[in-house]
């Protein structure tokens, strides 16, 4: 029995495969297409996948190369933020020492401003008791600095070199020697003269066509006549300091120091 099932079954394989031999072409055909068919849709995803992925790659790799410059950005933007908050913190030291200045000023400027108006009285009194040279000159230089002082469109730096100025300028007179016209009242009368200043040694007058001479006493703070023997002399000085001779001796009459 055995030997007739396995006989049977050899059969019905030999009648399967007779059968399968016996399939039309066209079914393999078709088949064979069916299968082309799913690996080339397949194949056509595989490609459309692969560009979307070499698409999220490219676009991936450029937001990625702007992260980069974005980052250089702010790191610059980070460094500039840091200068600037130093430049501000150190221009509102500075704006604090400037109005500190400006009070410090205006302070000072209360106080000079009094003691300008001393120096000048001071001046005054100083010019009243020096020899009597070039009054009319020094006279107008003390009274356009009092302009000057109650003058508010001039500011005090201004005000005070002036007043500096007018003590440098009397200061310079010790050591000039000049000589000047004026009309002063004199032993021979109201007289033009020619009036020669040496210093603070010596001032001396001489009618212009040099007949009659005289100096300032300053003991007695007056003018006095000189002798006519000292005319040649005070005349030569006069020639000398107004440019017409060269330098040279000059003989004057000088009143001996007093003793202290």
């Amino acid at each position: 029995m055995g030997t007739a099932f396995m006989a049977l079954r050899l059969r019905q394989s030999l009648f399967g495969l007779v059968m399968v031999a016996l399939l039309p072409s066209t079914a393999w055909a078709d088949k064979t297409d069916d299968i082309v068919s799913r690996n080339m849709s397949r194949m056509n995803a595989a490609a459309a996948s692969q560009k979307k992925i070499d698409k999220l790659s490219e676009e991936t790799d450029k937001i990625v190369s702007q992260y980069h410059v974005q980052r250089k950005v702010v790191d610059g933007l980070k460094v500039y933020n840091d200068r600037l908050r130093r430049t501000l913190t150190a221009q509102e030291v500075a704006m604090q020492k400037l109005q500190r200045s400006i009070e410090d000023a205006s302070l000072i400027e209360r106080q000079i401003v009094p003691l300008m108006m001393r120096m000048i009285v001071g001046l005054d009194e100083f010019v009243s008791l020096d020899m009597p040279f070039k009054q009319k000159e020094r006279r107008a230089r003390l009274e356009r600095i009092r302009g000057y002082l109650t003058n508010a469109n001039i500011s005090a730096a201004e005000r005070f070199r002036q007043v500096l100025e007018a003590y440098s300028t009397e200061n310079a007179y010790g050591t000039s020697v000049d000589v000047y016209t004026d009309t002063l009242t004199v032993p021979e009368g109201e007289l033009t003269l020619n009036v020669l200043q040496v210093g603070r040694a010596g001032l001396y007058y001489q009618t212009l066509d040099g007949a009659v001479s005289g100096y300032w006493d300053k003991k007695e703070g007056a003018w006095k006549s000189l002798d006519s023997s000292h005319n040649a002399g005070i005349t030569h000085a006069i020639r000398i300091a107004q440019g017409k001779e060269s330098k040279g001796l000059m003989e004057l009459p000088i009143a001996a120091p007093e003793a202290l």
